[in-house]
């Protein structure tokens, strides 16, 4: 998990914001996938696919602050 940890946290947070609204109208993905999700639907695997892509960056950015709150304990 190194090469996590050498990805720019700034940057995460960045593509992590971005894909959770992308794209902006006429409503994000992630939106619109999550509540296909709720509602049974999200079958197709491009759909399951897309939710996928979308939520990756926002998985990527909390094993990287996790990670760096594992670091400072492990410090003190």
């Amino acid at each position: 998990m190194r090469w996590l940890d050498r990805i720019p946290l700034y940057l995460l947070i960045l593509v992590a914001a971005w894909m959770a609204v992308a794209p902006i109208t006429p409503e994000p993905h992630l939106v619109e996938k999550v509540r296909m999700l709720l509602q049974g639907t999200l079958t197709r695997p491009i759909d399951i696919f897309d939710l996928l892509y979308h939520v990756a960056p926002m998985v990527l950015l909390a094993l990287r602050v996790w990670r760096m709150m594992k670091a400072r304990e492990l410090k003190e």
